[in-house]
């Protein structure tokens, strides 16, 4: 998304989006400039008619997006930007845009938590990393710290999915078989054995805001970490959001989102299908499923991100700007570790000695 910047009203310096305020206040004369908000509550589009006609006019913008050489992430910034710091790897860029037509966001959860306290976070997390390399640290001071606001695309699903399915209900009981005991004795056990019986049947699921990261750029791990979001408080997507930050453009097209919506729906039609066929064990032989009224939003998630680099490798720190969730990366210190082992290794032998001596 293109990061749109606003003028103050009052003085006409450049506005932000303040995560306190939630409003955009001028860094400059304190002013507070309200959101225009739409009146229009939040779309969902029609999948099937946007995979007949690919793109519609209403529902796309065309945008200038650059791609980092270093780790692939392509973002949006405002027009007259020539030089930039990739949030996702730190990697210092002079933008060299293409434009591309993309699917506008219909809405976004805006950043509730600032900077202030996301660099706390950073901080106290940093400082309890034992095994980190101690000059790593420095890393958490504030005139060190590539602390970035950066809005990360999702892809969300409804649909209503029809399965037909065969397998096997499986029906436990025991019989008595004879064993030979640990000190050659002979006896008796239960053993639990299953009978299977065919089943088939047809079941129905409903989903609603199946959630899909729509970018490769962060490890899946890292994405999955600042789960769950507030999608219920999604507001109607307004550019005022944005102003003082930047959004990175979708690398997961909607077809391909909605492949690995199927991959999380997948889980739960079968747990629909084993309660179907019931019994004490299921297998199942096959099933077919039949997608329908699929809709989708394209939504923005609000992160704050460091990226640093250290002997050359990239590590990242992320921070929900919703519920405050964190997650990172870090190096170790070998030696710290080795120091820790032995100390360890010191410790065991001690109370070996002097338990040994007591007795």
């Amino acid at each position: 998304m293109t990061q749109t910047e606003f003028p103050c009203q009052n003085c006409g310096a450049l506005l932000t989006w303040d995560p306190n305020a939630q409003a955009i206040v001028c860094t400059y004369c304190g002013v507070k400039n309200e959101v225009p908000q739409s009146e229009a509550d939040i779309v969902e589009l029609d999948f099937g008619q946007w995979m007949q006609t690919h793109a519609a006019e209403v529902a796309t913008a065309e945008q200038i997006i650059y791609k980092c050489s270093a780790c692939g992430a392509e973002t949006a910034v405002s027009a007259n930007t020539t030089a930039a710091i990739c949030a996702f790897c730190g990697t210092a860029i002079v933008t060299q845009g293409h434009s591309e037509r993309l699917i506008k966001p219909t809405s976004l959860l805006p950043f509730a938590i600032d900077r202030p306290r996301a660099l706390g976070s950073f901080q106290t997390w940093i400082g309890k990393q034992w095994f980190a390399p101690n000059d790593l640290k420095t890393f958490a001071r504030p005139e060190k710290n590539r602390l970035q606001g950066v809005y990360l695309p999702h892809w969300t699903y409804d649909c209503r999915t029809t399965t037909w399915y065969t397998g096997q209900r499986g029906e436990a009981y025991y019989v008595t078989v004879s064993v030979r005991n640990s000190d050659g004795t002979s006896g008796t056990r239960q053993e639990r054995r299953i009978h299977w019986y065919p089943a088939s049947g047809i079941v129905w699921n409903t989903f609603d805001d199946v959630m899909v990261p729509a970018s490769t750029t962060l490890p899946g791990p890292m994405v999955e970490r600042l789960e769950p979001w507030d999608l219920p408080a999604l507001v109607p997507y307004q550019d005022g959001y944005l102003a003082g930050y930047v959004a990175e453009s979708y690398q997961i097209d909607l077809a391909q989102g909605f492949d690995r919506a199927k991959q999380r729906m997948e889980p739960v039609i079968d747990n629909t299908v084993r309660a179907d066929i019931g019994g004490d064990e299921q297998r199942i032989t096959s099933k077919r499923i039949q997608y329908d009224g699929i809709t989708f939003k394209h939504i923005l998630l609000p992160l704050w991100i460091c990226s640093y680099r250290y002997r050359d490798k990239i590590f990242r720190f992320v921070v929900n700007a919703r519920s405050g969730e964190v997650f990172g990366e870090r190096p170790y210190s070998w030696i710290k570790i080795t120091l820790a082992v032995i100390a360890a290794l010191i410790v065991i032998y001690l109370i070996a000695v002097y338990g040994n001596s007591g007795d």
